[in-house]
This record gives structure tokens, sequence and C-alpha cells, in this order.
């Protein structure tokens, strides 16, 4: 590592350059080859996933995706001559646009169903060419605008569907420009060095920027949900900014001990960037640990997110090091290297620290607190924690639609409308699709369809002349989120569908949605035993110790627990969601447990490895296992703590950007970073170290022997160590435990180093 950094360093003209190459040929490429996400929750195999296919053998011209014009009139009805004229020819127009399939109106041979039964309400159906990701942003805003200019006073037009969405929400790059802002301020209130705080994020930008140009373009072989770039921005910039924060607080701390700015940084990179190798690893696996639900539709996220962290963790051992080797001693804020020049560097690492880098003086008395007290502190966080995971218990998983969209928006007052006029079934209608069925088989399914409890209206559609396919129309009585709805779909395929004989499939919306779900509920243990598995393993290796990676393994599940009960309270119970500009209360999105698990996962085992490291560096060399604990805890609590405030700012930035899903994992994580960093790792974690003592650190001598070795500190952690840092730590007589004290037994093995 000491060599890989020293090259950097010396030769960063050539690192910067293949950094900038890289991005700009990339962004040449994109620019020529462009993306292809798709969304598609569909499941291979499933009832509702073979109805589509069977819709799509019956409407090969309609395979784009649906917005729908709604109008409702105060006087009169929508049949009224006032009305015709307004409406009539905007839909013409729209028929007629490039990129519009076709426009089925309400006054056509078609639409007698799409006028309300008071004659108020009518909605026509816009079909694209296209799905809606894929629909040029251009066009919706034409179809919106002229669908706008019926509108007049007592005559109210609004206009639903997933194009309209994506046209509708703030410019790309908006959460990415305000979180990136947000992490500046912060930056540079933790450094007090514009040069410092500008280092990690523009290692940030360079390792995301990459990985959203590489995400784009694999994309066009891979099948990529529009979310998937967004969360792997996420992730990136998150992880990105604390890797950089973690290596350049290591590198100010050994200049500020007066060691010249080229050992500083491979000092920096032969400590701190191997933690960061390990957690970017960590983070990598847990994403993978989604592979195993078999849910085709997070694949892209894996892949996006994947490459991101990768890069992130390039950028950051190869980068960082060239931009370090640019800057020099700019690094410190401007009154730093006055001192250090009056002072005098030593260049060997053995001067005492400037009082201003000094372990903050709180640090140390909550550490030693938390040394006195283990039990009381511990109880009062794990009571935290259990109260806010308390509405995990209540988690209904689902698909969310319009009617959780703001007041404000046209999506949701288009959905309240077709509500209002058709009833809430309107939203989300479901689909019997019948293969090779007689018109007479047909004919009885659709009458068991209408006698079914909860259905309002049971019909046959039009289809091509000559297709083998039917399609029968039915419209719930209850709202598309609603359980009674999910029921119905039950109902529908064991009552109505498989007594009957045919080869029917119970599809729509809502369908595809309630089996997403069900799967993904299932197959999630599987999924949280191979994530929580993979993570204890690589502990146990790297930390060689039984007792690391269980407590890891513990406490990742308390967080994940609080921060979805959180998520519950605010998205499905709906505490202060309206207000926030969230929306009305659903279910959580289907996808989200084993997306939001395996980040959770993944950040929790980073400040894990960040802490335990430090706390097992002092373990190796003074076997005091009191003095580790406090030692690491007052080393690595300010800057876990300014870690975890950038990636709270991260996180939460990504609620302005207009995406249901992705202000959902921004909140999550954002109060699973803030719990994990200021309850779990700054209380719950220590005490519960406390009370174990020497046991954190035990290993059967039998599977020592057989573990492979890694290393998260070099060789010589020790050498590198500055030993005024233990002092300034809180070196007093605080450091007793109950008889644990002396070097630990070099045969146990609990050097990750290899010196045995």
């Amino acid at each position: 590592m000491r060599a890989w950094a020293r090259w950097c360093y010396r030769h960063r003209l050539v690192v910067l350059v293949l950094w900038v190459v890289t991005l700009l040929g990339l962004g040449v490429l994109s620019g020529v080859k462009g993306s292809a996400y798709s969304n598609d929750y569909t499941l291979s195999g499933s009832d509702s996933r073979r109805a589509y296919d069977l819709m799509a053998s019956a409407f090969p011209d309609r395979s784009g995706d649906r917005t729908t014009v709604v109008w409702r009139t105060d006087d009169g009805t929508v049949r009224d001559g006032a009305v015709r004229e307004r409406l009539e020819p905007a839909l013409r127009e729209i028929a007629g646009m490039t990129g519009v399939g076709e426009v089925i109106s309400p006054y056509g041979a078609h639409g007698a169903r799409a006028i309300s039964s008071d004659g108020r309400t009518a909605y026509a159906t816009v079909v694209f060419a296209e799905r809606s990701e894929q629909v040029p942003k251009a066009l919706v805003e034409a179809v919106v605008e002229r669908a706008g200019e019926a509108r007049t006073d007592g005559l109210r037009v609004e206009l639903g569907g997933q194009a309209i969405v994506y046209a509708a929400g703030p410019p790309g790059g908006t959460a990415e420009a305000v979180g990136i802002a947000a992490a500046a301020i912060v930056l540079f209130v933790a450094f007090g060095s514009f040069f410092a705080m500008l280092l990690p994020l523009v290692v940030a930008v360079f390792g995301v920027g990459i990985g959203l140009l590489a995400t784009g373009l694999i994309s066009n072989v891979v099948t990529m949900g529009t979310v998937a770039p967004l969360l792997g921005t996420l992730v990136g910039l998150g992880v990105g900014i604390d890797y950089a924060l973690f290596i350049v607080t290591r590198h100010r701390k050994a200049l500020l001990r007066g060691v010249d700015p080229e050992r500083a940084a491979v000092m920096a990179l032969d400590t701190s960037g191997r933690a960061v190798i390990f957690a970017g690893v960590t983070v990598c696996i847990s994403l993978a640990g989604m592979l195993v639900t078999n849910l085709r539709f997070l694949d892209g996220i894996v892949v996006s997110a994947s490459l991101t962290v990768v890069l992130t963790v390039l950028a950051s051992i190869t980068l960082l090091p060239a931009l370090l080797g640019a800057l020099g001693t700019r690094v410190l804020s401007r009154a730093q290297r006055r001192r250090l020049s009056a002072g005098g560097p030593s260049g060997t690492g053995s001067a005492p620290a400037p009082a201003a880098d000094a372990a903050p003086g709180a640090a140390v008395r909550w550490s030693t607190l938390v040394e006195r007290r283990p039990r009381i502190i511990g109880a009062v966080a794990l009571l935290v924690m259990v109260v806010l995971a308390l509405p995990v218990l209540s988690l209904r998983l689902g698909i969310i639609d319009h009617g959780n969209h703001p007041e404000d928006t046209t999506t949701r007052k288009a959905y309240d409308l077709l509500a209002d006029g058709f009833g809430p079934g309107v939203n989300g209608p479901l689909q019997i699709v019948v293969d090779g069925a007689t018109p007479a088989a047909v004919a009885a399914l659709t009458e068991r369809a209408k006698a079914t409890e909860g259905v309002v209206r049971a019909e046959v559609l039009p289809v091509p002349p000559g297709s083998p396919v039917s399609v029968i129309s039915v419209i719930p009585a209850t709202a598309p989120q609603d359980e009674a709805t999910d029921r119905l779909v039950d109902t529908l395929r064991d009552e109505v569908v498989k007594p009957s004989g045919e080869q029917a499939h119970v599809g729509g919306n809502t369908a595809v949605g309630k089996d997403f779900a069900e799967v993904s509920r299932d197959r999630l243990p599987y999924f949280i035993v191979t994530v929580v598995a993979l993570g204890a393993l690589l502990l146990l290796i790297a930390f060689r110790s039984i007792g690391v990676p269980l407590l890891a393994a513990g406490m990742n599940l308390i967080a994940a627990a609080a921060s979805f009960g959180v998520m519950v309270a605010v998205f499905q119970w709906g505490w202060g969601g309206e207000l926030a500009g969230f929306g009305k209360e659903g279910p959580i999105t289907a996808f989200l447990p084993a997306l939001m698990l395996s980040l959770l996962f993944g950040l929790s085992m980073d400040y894990q490895v960040f802490l335990v490291s430090r706390m097992h560096e002092e373990w190796i060399r003074t076997g005091d296992n009191a003095r580790a604990v406090r030692v690491g805890l007052a080393e690595t609590g300010r800057v876990i703590n300014s870690a975890a405030l950038i990636m709270i700012c991260v996180f939460l930035a990504f609620v302005f950007s207009g995406d249901m899903e992705a202000a959902m994992v921004g909140v999550g994580l954002a109060a699973a970073v803030a719990l994990d960093a200021f309850v779990v790792r700054t209380a719950l974690v220590p005490a519960a170290m406390h009370l174990l003592g020497r046991a954190n650190w035990w290993l059967p001598e039998r599977l020592d022997r057989i573990l492979p070795h890694l290393a998260v500190e070099p060789a010589d952690a020790e050498d590198l160590a500055d030993p005024a840092d233990s002092a300034r730590s809180g070196d007093s007589s605080a450091s007793a435990d109950s008889g644990d004290s002396g070097r630990p037994p070099e045969k146990a093995g609990l050097s990750v180093s290899g010196k045995r």
C-alpha cells in the first residue's frame, strides 16, 4: 500500500490526467450511445407477468405507457357542446403528435365508459409509442401544454401517468447539488480549510461522475430501472465523501505532527486507506446480497451502486494522494500552517501535536463517561432504538402510485378526480387475460367476475380481429393500495379463474405490485441471513475475534429495525409526511427493504470498521480492553460524527429528487446513519465492548490457524500511530479493566497484520 501511495503522490500529474481523460472519454461515449433505462416490476413466472405477456401480444401497437387526461365541469355535463369544443380539438392535436400511438377519447365509439354516471367527469387515454422513461420530455410537455389550454373557469383539466411524473420532476442534478453544497459546509466547519474541504468533494464527484456515465452505457445491455443511477449517485456521494474524509483527516494529523507531506500521505493511505478499501468491499458485498432475492429489477441497482462504490474507493486511493501531493500543506488552515512553520517540522512524526488538533475535550469526556457507566448508557441507547423500531411491526409492502403524490401536483389531482367521478378502483383496474377461450367461455368468466364481492364493473375489452387473446377489465370497489384490493386479486385467481379451467391470468399494475411485494417479503429472510453472515465473516477475518463480528451483526440489525421504524412512521403512517412534502401515506415500496438493508448493513459496517480498527490498534499495542475502547471512541468519534453529518445531508438532499422511492431511501438512510453514528457507535457499541471486556477479542486457537490473514492495519501499525494520540485521548487511571491489562498473547493471533 505504501508503494502504491508513494507512486500516486510522486506521479500526480499522470494520475490526474488519467482520471480527467477517463471522465471526458466516457462523457463523449455516453453522448453518442445514450442510455436505455426501463422500469419493469413484473416477475418472471408470476401470474401477473403471464397476463402482461399475453396483453403485449394482443396489443402490439400499444406497447408504450399511457397518460390520462381528466376533466371535470362544475356546470352541466362533459357532453355539453361548450366542453366538447374545448377538449376535442386538443385531443385531436395530441393524437397527431409524433410519438403518440393513439388517443382513446370518451367521445369516440369505445369511450362511453370514460364518462362518469353524473356526466360531470370524463377522461381520455393517451397511448405513447414508447415506455414512459423513454418518451421525450419535449413531447410530454407539449401534451401537458395543449391539454392545459382547454382549462377555463368551471372546467378543470389534469393529467396523470408516469411520463408526466418524469417530465414534471425537478431538473436533473438538483438533489446532487443540494447534497454537495450541504456536505461542503460540514467539511469546511470540520477542517477550517477551503482546500481540505474541496478534496473529498472532488474525489466523490470523479467517482460518481464516471460511475453514472458507465451505468448509462451498461443500461444498453443490462435492464436497469430509472431509480438505479439515482441510488448509485446517492450511495456514491455518501461513501465517496466519507472515505476521502477519513484519509484527509489522517493526513492532516500527520502534517500537524511535523511529518513531511509525502510521508504523511503514505501514512494516511497505509492506515485509513486500508480501512477504506475494506469498508468499500463490505458495502459491495452487502449490495450483492440483493441478488439472493432473485428479483431482476434489483440487478441494475446492484450494478450501478456497486460500480460507483468501487470507483469512489479507487479515486480515494489514487486520485486523492495525487491531489494531496499537488496541495502540500495547503490542506491545513492558514493558522495551522503558521503554527507549524513557527514550530519547525521535524519530519519524524514525534513532535507533539498543536493544541488545535488535539482530540476535543468533549469526545474524551464522553468516552470516559461511557467507560464508567456502560450499563446505564447502554440501556438508555438500547431503549431508544427499540422504541423507534416498534413501527416496523406494521410494515406493509406494495407499490406506490399517484395517490401518494403531494396534493398540489397534477398527477395527484387527476387521481382524485378519477376517484371522485368513477370510484377509487378506476385508478387501478385489473385485467383477466384469457388465451384461446371461446366467446361463450369469456362471457361466463365476465359474469362470474361481475358477481364477485368487491367488483364494481367487469366488461370485455375490444381486441384486434383474429386475436386468440380476450381481455376482461375488472374495476375494484377499493383503491389500488387498499388491502381489500389485494384480497380481490386472490379471489379472482382462486374463485373465478381457477374453477373455469381456462388459460387465464389476472394482471394489471395492482396485481404486479402485489406479486412483487409477496415475493420480496418471502425472500427477505434469506437475504438478511446472507448479508449478515458475509459481513460477520469479513469482520471475523479482519479482527480475528468472535465478539466483534457478533456484536456488529446484532447492532446492524437493531439499527436497521429502528430506521425502518422511522420510515414506516413517516411514509406508511403519514407522521409529518404531507407537511414535509412527501405526499399521502401508503405502503413501503416492495423493493426497498432489500435495497435499504443492503445499504444499511454496508454503511453500518463502514463505521464499525473505522471505530473498531482504531480500538484494535490500541488493543494490539497495550492489551488493555478498557483503554482500547476509550481511546478508539475518543479519537474516531469526531470524524465519524462529521462523516455521519455529511451522509445525512447527502441522503436528505434526495428528497428533492422528485422520485418517491429515492425520497424514501434518502429519509430511511439518513435516519439510519444518524442512529448508527450518534447512538449505536457512540454509545451502544462502546458500552457493550466495555461490558464484554477481553471477550471482545477472543478467538479459538483452532479457528485462528485456519483463517486467512487480512490486514486492515499495516504490518507495523504501531510504528505509524502517533504515541501522543493515546496520551491526548485520556491516558488516565481509568484504564483499569478488572484485570484486563497487559499485551494479548501472541499465540492468539489477534493481530490482523500477520505479526504472530
